[in-house]
């Protein structure tokens, strides 16, 4: 991985503010992740707003949990989260969706923003890039499959 930001894209026959409710509510996103690691928030499904904070129950190997604060927000067109866990002692990394207009459908983009992460040098070296990678078209293709029906 050359660059601190991995994206993937996909155009989905959804309006924008359709996909938002999903993405920008944190108890959906086990439902709608790809990866296989987020297995459930720890508290009630909510829209999410800037500066919201989330904890999530996750899984890669063994349980773990992180916490996240929403750094970007733009109603029906962006949102962002900054994962961090073991106190703030890891983590750092950005997940960010973007969504562009394209008539009755919306071109998704979901990054994985790497450049604040305290673990950078390891990620972009790991096998963690290649797989997040996966782990975000798949997300890509829960939300088309969630909204297309």
């Amino acid at each position: 991985m050359s660059s601190d930001i991995i994206t993937v894209e996909r155009t989905i026959n959804a309006s924008p503010d359709q996909i938002f409710a999903v993405i920008s509510d944190a108890g959906r996103h086990a439902e709608i992740d790809g990866s296989g690691t987020v297995r459930g928030t720890r508290q009630k499904s909510r829209p999410l707003t800037l500066g919201s904070t989330f904890g999530m129950a996750m899984h890669m190997g063994v349980g773990y949990r992180t916490s996240n604060k929403v750094v970007e927000f733009e109603q029906d067109r962006r949102i962002a989260w900054q994962t961090s866990g073991l106190k703030g002692l890891v983590g750092g990394r950005i997940w960010r969706y973007e969504l562009e207009p394209a008539g009755d459908r919306t071109l998704v983009r979901e990054s994985w923003d790497v450049s604040k992460d305290k673990q950078k040098f390891f990620l972009k070296r790991s096998p963690m890039a290649p797989a997040a990678k996966t782990g975000m078209r798949k997300t890509l293709e829960r939300i088309a499959e969630t909204l297309e029906g």
